[in-house]
């Protein structure tokens, strides 16, 4: 096997069809048949069902190509660490961050970042773990910081925590209210949930139920920053939030916490990377900015 065989596969699976994926490799199609061919047979075994409207992967097209893609993935980073170790720049840096993350430390590490590596595409992906944990495992992702898996993280992968958290309630300025001191006051609300978790709505309701209260009436689910700021802005909703809101400077002027005398946890803040596939010189660098970017310790 040789690596184009490992790259045409797994165009194949990705683009649908032999056609689409030609076109995306830009080789003559009967070259790329050619080449499917010599891999099945070295294989043992087809790679994909051909049908009317494209090509679908067998069970062991499955297998094979879940390894190609994560080959295809080192066979990049050593390049680009050979490159950025000769004093080079390019390559890409793929980050999986959760809204407290971004909040609480891209802002101080985007800058020093470009100038250390300005030819280093910068990929950031919003998210949380569930979500991200096929690319971490193959190699697509190169890191990960945001809350806690609720579950251990497979064997391939290695988790730190980085720092203990809480959260806030958010509203918008003038919200009627905006000057409760308990979640008592707030019972009669509704709110949205941010994907804190996977299961964010059970979380919630959980706290509510530890302190005696009915569940609260769930209007939005969101998992975007984007939406929690616009429900917010534009609503009496609330939303249960990493503190690292009531430092944003960009919502400063639309949202305000109220601040409520029950305690509300929140899963550590962690980062999660592949446990046998060291970060390349760029990444290393990126996640050393957080690092020194992170909320202080009470």
């Amino acid at each position: 096997m040789k690596l184009h065989h490992f790259r045409n596969v797994v165009a194949i699976a990705e683009q649908g069809s032999l056609r689409a994926a030609a076109r995306h490799l830009q080789l003559a199609q009967p070259a790329l048949t050619r080449s499917l061919g010599e891999l099945e047979r070295e294989v043992g075994a087809p790679l994909f069902e051909r049908r009317a409207r494209g090509m679908v992967l067998t069970p062991m097209g499955h297998a094979f190509v879940r390894r190609a893609t994560a080959i295809l993935h080192e066979v990049r980073r050593a390049r680009e660490e050979v490159d950025q170790i000769q004093g080079g720049r390019g390559g890409s840096v793929v980050a999986g961050l959760s809204i407290a993350a971004h909040i609480a430390m891209l802002p101080k590490s985007l800058r020093p970042f470009r100038l250390r590596y300005p030819g280093v595409q910068l990929h950031i992906i919003e998210g949380f773990y569930p979500t991200l944990e096929a690319g971490l495992k193959d190699g697509g992702v190169d890191f990960y910081i945001g809350p806690q898996p609720e579950r251990a993280v497979p064997k391939k992968l290695v988790q730190e925590e980085l720092f203990r958290n809480t959260r806030t309630i958010l509203c918008r300025k003038g919200h009627p209210l905006a000057g409760s001191k308990s979640l008592r006051d707030l019972v009669d609300a509704e709110w949205m949930t941010t994907s804190i978790t996977l299961r964010a709505e059970e979380e919630f309701e959980g706290l509510f139920a530890r302190y005696e209260l009915p569940p609260p009436r769930l209007a939005i689910r969101s998992q975007s920053a984007l939406t929690l700021i616009m429900a917010l802005a534009y609503s009496d909703l609330l939303a249960m939030a990493p503190i690292q809101w009531t430092e944003f400077a960009l919502t400063a002027d639309v949202l305000q916490s109220i601040d409520v005398m029950e305690e509300l946890p929140a899963p550590p803040i962690v980062l999660i990377h592949r446990a046998s596939l060291p970060l390349t010189p760029a990444a290393t660098f990126m996640v050393d900015l957080i690092r020194r970017g992170m909320p202080r310790q009470g």
